[in-house]
C-alpha cells in the first residue's frame, strides 16, 4: 500500500514538474518580457515591505543575494586572472614554451567570446524565484526582525559600491566588456 502511494505521488510529481518545466522554457525567447515580470514582482515586494514597515531583515537578504547574482552574471566563466596566474606559475616553473604572447603585448587577434559565470535565463530564473520566496516571507511574523533599517540601507549601500568598484577595476585591467553596448561589430557577408 505505501509503495502504491509512494508511486503515485513520484508520478504526480513528476507530471506537475515537466508541466512547470514546459511553461518555464516557453519563456526563453521573451527576454523583455520575462524581465519585465521581474521588475513588477521585484516592485510588488518592494510595495509589501514600505507598506508593512517590517521584513527588513527579509529584504536586506534579497537584496544581497540579488546583488551576488549580478556579479556572477558579470563575471566571465573563466576567469582570465587565474590564467594569467596559471601561465606566470608555468614560467616560474620552467615547463615548456609560453602558448600565448607575453602580457602587455598588443592584442593577437584571437577570437574570444564572452561566456557567462551565470547565463542571462539562469539569471533571471533565480532572481525571481528569490523574489517570490522573499514576498512569501513576508506573510509571515516569525521572518519581521526587528532591526534599524538605515544602517541595513547604508551596509547594503556600501557593499554594492565597493564590490561593483573592484568588479569594474577587474573589468578593465582584464579588457572584458560583458555587455554588448561598446563592442565592435562587424557586418556579415
Amino acid at each position: 500500500m505505501d509503495n502504491k502511494v509512494f508511486s503515485d505521488v513520484k508520478t504526480e510529481y513528476t507530471k506537475y514538474s515537466r508541466l512547470y518545466q514546459t511553461y518555464i522554457d516557453k519563456t526563453v525567447p521573451y527576454t523583455g518580457y520575462r524581465w519585465g515580470a521581474f521588475a513588477g514582482l521585484l516592485l510588488l515586494f518592494m510595495l509589501r515591505i514600505v507598506m508593512a514597515q517590517g521584513w527588513y531583515i527579509v529584504c536586506y537578504t534579497l537584496g544581497i543575494y540579488l546583488l551576488n547574482l549580478f556579479l556572477a552574471f558579470l563575471q566571465p566563466k573563466f576567469d582570465p586572472s587565474l590564467e594569467q596566474d596559471m601561465r606566470d606559475q608555468d614560467m616560474e616553473e620552467g615547463e615548456g614554451l609560453p602558448t600565448t604572447e607575453a602580457p602587455g603585448a598588443a592584442d593577437g587577434g584571437e577570437f574570444r567570446p564572452f561566456i557567462r559565470r551565470l547565463p542571462e535565463f539562469k539569471f533571471w530564473y533565480n532572481a525571481a524565484r528569490a523574489t517570490a520566496i522573499g514576498l512569501f516571507c513576508t506573510f509571515f511574523a516569525i521572518f519581521d526582525i526587528p532591526v534599524f533599517w538605515p544602517i541595513l540601507l547604508i551596509y547594503f549601500i556600501v557593499l554594492f559600491c565597493l564590490t561593483m568598484r573592484r568588479q569594474i577595476q577587474h573589468m578593465i585591467k582584464y579588457r572584458y566588456l560583458p555587455f554588448d553596448f561598446g563592442k565592435v561589430k562587424y557586418n556579415r557577408g
